[in-house]
């Protein structure tokens, strides 16, 4: 049974940092790696073999009920959260976590609960701050806490959300992350200490993710306050939670939610409406002026500018909506990088 567990998140950009860590990793590394990658639901995943052949840890998908052992790279499949109890890797359908399943901040809290201070989290390249939370409780067991070093990472607003969260991480190019890991778990002094207030919240989040019969509703965890928002999921009562150093969401059945990703979520929803309406408004004035061409064919004048009149009102409409719209640089190769999926 491992004594220590390595539990690692990345989003866009994130292959290309898994596979600069991986090429770092000692052959004899004291413990098991866990990774979670953010994938589209039903995608096929080649990251355990990417990974296996970057570094010299073999890498394999992780399965439900599978035993840790160390030097041995487990990847969350799709769709499916990954967890971590009594040594063993859990698999769970669970709400999703700032629109992701498998989603970061589960697994990271997962490992703060079973593993205490001998967990290690890292954040690697990403948009958006999944796992800043996580790392954060990870942080607050004790756990040790590595980044990637924000300049290094193809997207890096996941690092820089990371260290703002847990500010005491340290940052290091994703190549070196392997030999500064090997540093942590080698170092005296790496001794269990008793979960300090507020690991109540952590297990009944764990609890939550895990889809467990203990405990199935965020109403019943400690401090959960009602707040005036809606889940972007299912449209259900948001509650605050507390203990986190930026407050998170949870709806009743368990989506959850940080502020960036909720307001996030939200402005993409609006832009989508925005070009909801923009189109239909586009569509009504072509309409129009083909209702107004046959009306003059048929020799009604008066109807067909009645038609046009109403076109012409709605082409300002849609120009209106269009202002409103945010505007997007040119797209570039650099925008859609190769290695955005596995």
């Amino acid at each position: 049974m491992p004594d220590d567990v390595v539990v690692v998140g990345a989003s866009a950009g994130g292959v290309e940092a898994l596979r600069a860590m991986a090429s770092g990793l000692p052959k004899d590394l004291p413990a098991p790696v866990v990774v979670v990658l953010h994938i589209p639901p039903g995608a096929p995943s080649a990251l355990p073999a990417i990974l296996t052949r970057a570094g010299p840890l073999p890498a394999r998908s992780a399965a439900h009920r599978l035993p840790l052992h160390n030097g041995t790279v487990y990847v969350a499949p799709a769709d499916r959260h990954v967890l971590i109890a009594d040594d063993h890797l859990h698999l769970s359908e669970g709400p999703t976590e700032n629109g992701h399943r498998p989603a970061i901040d589960p697994l990271f809290r997962a490992a703060a609960a079973s593993f205490g201070a001998r967990a290690i989290g890292i954040v690697l390249s990403g948009t958006g701050d999944d796992g800043s939370a996580g790392l954060a409780a990870l942080a607050r067991q004790g756990g040790g806490a590595l980044v990637q070093e924000p300049a290094d990472a193809l997207y890096s607003q996941m690092p820089l959300n990371a260290l703002e969260h847990v500010p005491q991480a340290k940052a290091s190019a994703a190549i070196r992350l392997g030999s500064l890991l090997a540093q942590l778990l080698s170092s005296p002094g790496r001794v269990s200490v008793e979960r300090p207030a507020g690991a109540q919240l952590l297990i009944g989040e764990t609890q939550i993710a895990a889809m467990s019969a203990e405990l199935t509703s965020t109403t019943a965890l400690a401090g959960a306050e009602p707040s005036p928002l809606s889940c972007p999921s299912c449209d259900g009562l948001l509650f605050r939670l507390p203990g986190r150093p930026a407050q998170g969401f949870r709806c009743r059945v368990g989506h959850a939610w940080s502020p960036a990703s909720l307001s996030a979520h939200r402005t993409s929803n609006a832009e989508d409406a925005l070009r909801v309406a923009l189109r239909a408004l586009e569509e009504k004035a072509v309409t129009l002026r083909w209702l107004a061409d046959q009306e003059t064919r048929r020799g009604h004048p008066v109807v067909a500018g009645m038609h046009t009149a109403r076109a012409v009102a709605a082409d300002s409409e849609a120009a209106l909506v269009r202002q409103l719209i945010p505007k997007t640089g040119p797209v570039t190769p650099e925008t859609f990088p190769a290695d955005a999926q596995p």
